[in-house]
């Protein structure tokens, strides 16, 4: 989708400009040119640059898709093991930084129409990765401790492993760009670096408030965030009470 050289160059190339149809300057013209400061021709330059730096704020940047994710192959589940294996490393590495540029915590694999369609359809190619494909993807990165059937672990306990089609959510995973101990890890920095500890916090506070604004748990899954907290708690960082709907923390 690169443009060839011949095009590019076509594209590119400064515009000519014709001198030959001129008539030649007079010797008076040429005298006044020469004793007296040359004035400025108008300049289309000005009214380009603004349309340029306005197409350039507006734009948005975009995520950009690997190499393999355009070619159909990629889409079909290979049967040779060492492929199919290197095949589910690709598309756990796609997930992970497909999540993270959007910051989505948690994917349905019931993507028809979703805003997350183009992960898992290629609408170019007309190649789409199948449910039952998408489903081993996504036990590939459990194993690897990369995605969670969301209500198959819990936040907060509880032992798991129910089928994921009889989990109210049905297909629907943590994806760990970050694992729980990487958001603990964080929240544990932040505590020393703004001497929070002492301090109680609500969970809101910590996702929503203005003193985590900038903080890249700021506006993090509220259930991430207990996962990322009860490791803490276990490490003896912290302690959690209240309500469900009203708990707090105090760091240690």
């Amino acid at each position: 989708m690169s443009l060839t050289p011949a095009s590019s160059s076509t594209l590119f190339a400064a515009p000519t400009t014709t001198t030959s149809a001129n008539p030649s300057p007079s010797p008076s013209q040429s005298q006044s040119q020469s004793s007296s400061h040359p004035q400025p021709q108008p300049q289309p330059q000005p009214a380009l640059k603004q349309s340029t730096s306005a197409s350039t704020t507006t734009s948005t940047p975009t995520f950009e898709f690997p190499r393999e994710y355009h070619f159909p192959p990629f889409f079909t589940r290979q049967s040779n093991l060492t492929t199919l294996h290197s095949q589910l490393e690709k598309w756990s590495s796609l997930v992970l930084a497909y999540c993270r540029f959007h910051r989505l915590f948690r994917l349905s694999l019931s993507y028809e129409g979703s805003a997350h369609e183009d992960l898992f359809r290629n609408r170019r190619l007309g190649r789409r990765l199948p449910l039952a494909d998408a489903r081993e993807v996504l036990e590939f990165m459990r194993r690897e401790g990369r995605a969670e059937p969301v209500g198959g672990g819990g936040g907060g306990g509880g032992g798991g492993g129910g089928s994921r089609d009889d989990e109210g959510g049905g297909d629907v995973f943590w994806v760990y760009w970050r694992t729980p101990e990487e958001w603990a890890g964080i929240v544990e920095d932040w505590v020393e670096e703004t001497a929070q500890k002492g301090t109680v916090l609500t969970l809101y506070e910590l996702t929503e408030g203005e003193a985590t604004r900038g903080t890249e748990f700021h506006n993090l899954d509220p259930d991430l965030l207990q996962k990322a907290l009860h490791v803490l708690v276990k490490r003896g960082k912290a302690q959690i009470f209240g309500q469900e709907d009203q708990q707090g923390v105090k760091f240690f």
